[in-house]
């Protein structure tokens, strides 16, 4: 069985993210700092709660650094604002991000209504693994008010297209993220799920 921990920022209810791991035959475990040993097969940081307060979670709550944490070696599932704290800032906020990919986390155009809730289909630009048995045009469900501005398209699996294009996968190396919600995507954020539990079991 594949082991895994959800960091729990505070700001609200993650027993959906919770209830779809068990589901796909995960153990998960709630954590609050990463000051325990890693005994973990993969990470997820939750789309629930805002930038800093966030940031401030984890570094306030947790002698062992983020980084150190997880090392190369531990997949981590961002999704939301899991996946925005990947990058280097965000205009949510002042503090720092995690800097794992380069780029920055930009407010929803204003021609949008912010923030933007509802189904949009994917534009899938390259296989990913998190993508792996996932048809293009697939719908998935989004509530965000930014996106995120790689540096690099390179990162960039899939895009959702709403008058501006919104990265809605990106992967790099041990890290993917998901702008929109697998836990609430049906049938095909199951399959993501899997997929991300696949990685862990490597």
């Amino acid at each position: 069985m594949v082991n895994l921990a959800i960091f729990d920022y505070g700001a609200g209810n993650i027993f959906s993210l919770k209830n779809s791991l068990e589901q796909a035959g995960a153990s998960v475990d709630v954590i609050t700092s990463f000051d325990k040993s890693n005994i973990y097969s993969g990470l997820l940081l939750p789309g629930v709660g805002n930038f800093d307060p966030a940031i401030q979670s984890i570094n306030e709550n947790s002698k062992t650094k983020f980084h150190d944490y997880v090392k190369e070696d531990t997949p981590v599932l961002g999704i939301c604002l899991g996946m925005e704290m990947f990058f280097e800032k965000s205009e949510e906020g002042v503090e720092k991000g995690f800097n794992v990919i380069d780029g920055e986390i930009v407010v929803l155009p204003s021609t949008m209504k912010v923030p933007h809730m509802g189904w949009n289909n994917l534009e899938i630009k390259k296989s990913g693994t998190i993508l792996e048995g996932v048809d293009d045009g697939s719908w998935v469900y989004f509530v965000h008010s930014y996106r995120a501005k790689p540096k690099s398209d390179d990162v960039i699996t899939a895009e959702s297209d709403y008058g501006v294009k919104v990265p809605a996968v990106v992967e790099k190396n041990n890290f993917f993220g998901t702008q929109f919600h697998p836990e609430k995507s049906g049938d095909v954020g199951k399959i993501m799920i899997q997929n991300f539990l696949n990685v862990c079991k490597k």
